[in-house]
């Protein structure tokens, strides 16, 4: 199994829409171009910020070619395989052809609310099941259960093929516990943009973003700074994207995101149902704060 470096920033893609709800190839291409031009390190295609549980099979499979043809192996791709059906993911991964993927991530199954056993039990299906790495996924907001410190390094202790976890629980207790006991060749990765500085610090490895989709550059210099152990620049710009942190996310991701894109004239400000854009005030605000970084909108 070939090594990956996680180090740096991730961006978890979104998936333009057109105006009739369909998906906007073109406009994705063009995102993907926009990632690799500045300094992303590396993509994840078909995570939650992408609306994955509102695609077909067919277009997830478009998605995923556009982003292996057009990334070209110039960068690691991480495709999200999760779900609350072990066995469904156990047999896609065991099946599917994996070519230009690098590694998996793969959410805690939402919805059944597990317990601690039965989130081993899953990774362990899929850990022995994957062809590819895996990085495990903890977001108890949206899935209903936490992963705990125990949980986590259990799995990374027995499975050496789950290289890292995607820690999004906002517990910072639990990630730095994480980060003190993990074995040396397994990682931790941020999974929330506003606390990715602060996560830095104290040994994570870097994000998989959801505001680097609008600002790969400034956000990407964030994070290397931190990580080469400049805190003074690099919480500059921390502080500089705060505003924009709490907005991103007050209606819903990718709500957010998608509409700064939309302001910054790369895509439409189209979502699929159940989500909807971003209310009208959470708009203007977003606005003012991009015409005082001196963004064009």
């Amino acid at each position: 199994m070939s090594e990956i470096n996680l180090k740096g920033v991730g961006v978890a893609l979104i998936t333009p829409f057109k105006k009739d709800g369909s998906v906007d190839f073109n406009a994705l291409a063009r995102l993907i171009d926009y990632q690799l031009q500045n300094g992303t390190d590396y993509l994840v295609a078909l995570g939650t910020t992408a609306e994955t549980p509102t695609l077909s099979e067919d277009e997830k499979r478009e998605i995923r070619d556009i982003v292996v043809t057009r990334v070209n192996g110039r960068i690691p791709v991480i495709l999200g395989e999760g779900g609350n059906n072990t066995r469904t993911i156990a047999e896609r991964l065991s099946t599917d052809d994996y070519s230009g993927i690098d590694a998996i991530l793969s959410v805690t199954p939402y919805y059944n609310k597990p317990s601690q056993e039965g989130l081993y039990q899953h990774y362990k299906t899929i850990a022995e099941a994957s062809p590819l790495p895996v990085i495990l996924y903890n977001v108890p907001g949206r899935t209903g259960v936490n992963m705990t410190a125990e949980t986590t390094l259990r799995i990374a202790n027995e499975f050496k093929n789950v290289i890292a976890v995607k820690e999004a629980s906002g517990n910072m207790a639990q990630m730095d516990e994480i980060i003190k006991r993990k074995p040396a060749d397994f990682e931790v990765i941020s999974g929330d943009d506003g606390i990715t500085f602060p996560l830095i610090t104290l040994g994570a490895i870097g994000v998989i973003s959801v505001i680097g989709n609008a600002f790969p550059k400034e956000f990407s210099r964030m994070v290397r700074l931190a990580l080469e152990g400049d805190y003074n620049s690099a919480l500059n710009i921390h502080h500089s994207f705060s505003e924009l942190f709490n907005l991103l996310f007050i209606d819903g991701n990718p709500a957010g995101v998608k509409c700064m894109l939309s302001m910054m004239g790369y895509i439409e400000n189209i979502l699929r149902l159940p989500l909807v854009p971003t209310r009208i005030t959470t708009y203007e605000q977003m606005r003012n704060v991009l015409l005082d970084l001196n963004i064009k909108c």
